[in-house]
């Protein structure tokens, strides 16, 4: 089963997309912004679980929260990079399940002190860790020709040989390598020693990234502006529990802002007012959303929002508020952490914290 590999020449970036194909849930890695429509229209079809970062770029600005907007995944990102608002802080050895698959994530301090590569069956995704005859540069973000040395010869290298090598990055069209090739050829890191890797690296004298002060603060970010951040605009953010016994007591409406598709493979929400933010094609917004909302909440009912990452509920509930509804946010999502303490129903739909709103 191979990945996906999409390159923006712009920056000579690759981004990779997995997919579960019995599922057809998928993971994205290193999206870039202005790729964003590319990568919207391979998706279609897929449902996007996760959008993963190797680092926090200094050449491209992460399409990753735009992403989470737009198809509902949540996002994942290294711990040690400093990445704000993502769903997920991962650590070394941490899995990341989509459908029937699984996806390793391996802490590569060296290129910037957060760096991880993603390990899926016989691929590994290295970011700017290892490059294909290359690797990443160590002089500045945190940078460290010793960490990156210990993290290619004793965490990469560790795997076998065999294991076929996706950069984050290529300058001369190459598109993948192996565990074994750069072993053993990788002309700054084959059969050095520390010392002699070190210098190598302390030598290259490399011109600075040209985005560089744009896009480390915009990573660090996700993507998104700061004025995005989802802190104010509406009502506020409510817990699982709390949203549910709003709604068992008929306080508030419960709406359901997935599209029609995640609705039909995921599961339906018994009782949820069903009005999606955005729809295909190109998830565009809802031209009828407005008029259901008020529709909805004609009563003089409050609203609690619920989508499958937390992202687009939030928007929903923004909107509302514009037009004079008062709206809450359900933290987590629909799916919540389903590696914690959330469990998949036995016919579709996701069951929270063990409240009911789930298909039976």
């Amino acid at each position: 089963m191979q990945p996906l590999q999409l390159f923006d020449p712009a920056s000579s970036s690759y981004t990779y997309v997995l997919v579960d194909p019995h599922s057809q849930a998928a993971v994205i890695i290193d999206p870039v912004d202005t790729q964003l429509a590319r990568d919207l229209a391979q998706l279609q079809g897929l449902t996007l679980a996760w959008t993963l970062e190797t680092h926090a770029h200094a050449d491209h600005i992460t399409s990753a929260g735009l992403l989470a907007e737009h198809a509902g995944a949540q996002t994942a990102v290294p711990a040690g990079c400093g990445i704000l608002g993502a769903a997920r802080q991962l650590q070394h050895g941490d899995l990341l399940r989509f459908g029937g698959e699984t996806l390793q994530a391996l802490h590569t301090p060296g290129h910037t002190a957060g760096s991880m590569c993603f390990v899926w069956r016989d691929h590994v995704f290295t970011g700017d860790t290892l490059l294909i005859q290359g690797c990443g540069r160590t002089d500045f973000q945190s940078g460290s020709a010793q960490a990156l040395y210990r993290s290619l010869t004793q965490i990469l290298f560790a795997l076998p040989d065999a294991t076929t090598v996706w950069p984050g990055h290529d300058y001369q069209g190459r598109s993948h390598s192996s565990i074994g090739a750069e072993k053993a050829h990788n002309p700054r890191i084959a059969h050095k020693t520390l010392e002699e890797f070190t210098a190598t690296m302390d030598a290259l004298n490399l011109p600075r990234p040209q985005r560089m002060d744009q896009a480390v603060p915009a990573n660090l970010q996700s993507g998104l502006p700061q004025n995005a951040t989802p802190a104010v605009g509406y009502a506020g953010d409510v817990s699982p529990q709390l949203a549910c016994q709003w709604w068992q007591a008929g306080e508030a409406v419960l709406i359901d802002v997935r599209t029609d598709a995640e609705r039909e493979w995921v599961g339906f929400v018994p009782g949820a007012v069903p009005l999606a933010w955005k729809q295909w094609p190109g998830m565009a917004l809802n031209a009828d959303f407005d008029a259901g909302l008020q529709a909805a909440l004609a009563g003089g009912h409050k609203a609690v929002m619920l989508c499958r990452s937390g992202v687009r509920s939030v928007a929903a509930a923004k909107r509302a508020t514009e037009l004079g509804l008062q709206a809450y946010n359900i933290l987590e999502g629909f799916e919540g952490n389903p590696d914690a303490d959330a469990h998949r129903g036995r016919t579709g739909g996701w069951r929270l914290h063990g409240l009911p709103w789930r298909q039976s």
